[in-house]
């Protein structure tokens, strides 16, 4: 599936994040294109040094330690992994796309998202052929229910009493944050503690 602005436009995202958002997409998959190219290359050069294996396992006893084919074994091994690596970037990358405008779309604050993202189960996520989120829909009522501090209010308030402030809560590290097993207990200590998720 292509990520194209007709697509992003589809999840609410604005051109100009569409934009930026295409932009890295592109560079990431000519990076991918160049980096498989190479791997192409040497990938083509198996069959060659397959054939000379062969020759030398005539000639060598065969105890699983010729230098030969312990070379083509582990160059093989190397492009297979690099391509599933290059391959699950990929889908992440596909993901946390799909994922961002999903947040928007749900209200989120815009500084806030990436402090979101960094905390979400991204790789658990099934995208349909289309593209979109799996379960979108329920997704999002999760979202708002969890992240409910996060959601930008479009309402008009009057401007309140400064009340003196209660009690603050006693501060906690990111570790103690992420062991809180009930989620939405985990989601308040987050958004009262925001900072520590912040990059830099």
């Amino acid at each position: 599936m292509k990520l194209t602005r007709k697509f992003l436009a589809t999840l609410g995202i604005e051109d100009d994040k569409a934009d930026e958002i295409i932009a890295v997409h592109v560079d990431t998959v000519n990076n991918l294109k160049d980096e498989l190219e190479s791997f192409k290359e040497k990938a083509e050069k198996l069959p060659a040094i397959q054939k000379e294996l062969d020759a030398l396992k005539e000639q060598t006893a065969d105890d699983g330690k010729n230098p030969y084919e312990v070379k083509y074994k582990a160059v093989k091994e190397e492009f297979d992994a690099y391509k599933a690596e290059q391959e699950k970037k990929a889908e992440i990358e596909t993901k946390t796309a799909a994922y961002r405008a999903l947040l928007k779309k749900s209200g989120i604050a815009e500084k806030r998202i990436d402090a979101v993202l960094r905390v979400s189960p991204i790789d658990g996520l099934k995208l349909t052929e289309d593209g979109a989120i799996d379960g979108e829909e329920k997704l999002m009522e999760s979202v708002k229910k969890e992240w409910a501090d996060f959601i930008v209010s479009e309402e008009v308030q009057g401007v309140k009493t400064p009340t003196p402030p209660s009690s603050a809560p006693a501060a906690m590290t990111k570790e103690e944050i992420m062991k809180i097993k009930d989620a939405g207990q985990r989601q308040k200590a987050i958004a009262e503690n925001i900072d520590l998720f912040k990059k830099g």
